[in-house]
C-alpha cells in the first residue's frame, strides 16, 4: 500500500531526487518549512522504506563504460526454478547494471555495461551465456541514450 505524501513530503522527495547531498537544513529551506519539521519527515520517509537509497551516479563514459547493451534472454524452462537460479547467476556479475523478469515473448531483460564491443563480447562467452538454462540471448547495442533519469515523477 503506497504512503500517503502530502505536498510538503512531494517537494522534499522532489528536491532529495535532484541531489541527494542537501544538508537537512537545505532542504527544509526549499520546501519552505522549519529544520525540525523537515528532518522528521525525512527520517519518516526513510523509515517507511520511500527513500530506499542515497547515491552518488557516475557518468559511465568517464569512467572508461563506453558501450551500452541491452540483452533479451529466454530460458529453456520458466519455472520459477529456473528463474530463481538465472536470477542469483545475474546478480553476481557486476557488468549487468539492470535485469527485469519480463511478461511475454522473452524471460529477462538486461541492460549491460562494457568497455567496448569486444568487452561485451567477452562478457557474453565468459560470463552471460555460461547459465546452462539458455535457450537464446539477443542482444542490441545502444547507439546512444536519449534519456537517463533516476528521478521518479511524483504527482
Amino acid at each position: 500500500m503506497p504512503l500517503v505524501l502530502d505536498s510538503v513530503d512531494k517537494k522534499i522527495l522532489e528536491a532529495l531526487q535532484r541531489d541527494a547531498t542537501l544538508s537537512v537544513a537545505a532542504v527544509a529551506d526549499l520546501v519552505g518549512i522549519s529544520q525540525s519539521p523537515c528532518w522528521r519527515r525525512i527520517q519518516r520517509l526513510r523509515e517507511s522504506g520511500v527513500i530506499i537509497a542515497q547515491v552518488t551516479l557516475l557518468d559511465r563514459r568517464l569512467i572508461g563504460l563506453n558501450t551500452q547493451i541491452f540483452a533479451q534472454v529466454k530460458l529453456n524452462s520458466q519455472c520459477r526454478e529456473m528463474q530463481d537460479e538465472f536470477s542469483a547467476h545475474i546478480r553476481q556479475l557486476p557488468e549487468v547494471i539492470e535485469c527485469f523478469l519480463m511478461m511475454g515473448s522473452i524471460d529477462f531483460l538486461l541492460r549491460i555495461v562494457a568497455e567496448d564491443i569486444d568487452a561485451y563480447e567477452r562478457f557474453f562467452f565468459d560470463k552471460l551465456s555460461r547459465f546452462p538454462g539458455i535457450a537464446e540471448i539477443n542482444s542490441m547495442v545502444a547507439f546512444s541514450q536519449i534519456k537517463s533519469t533516476t528521478a521518479l515523477p511524483i504527482r
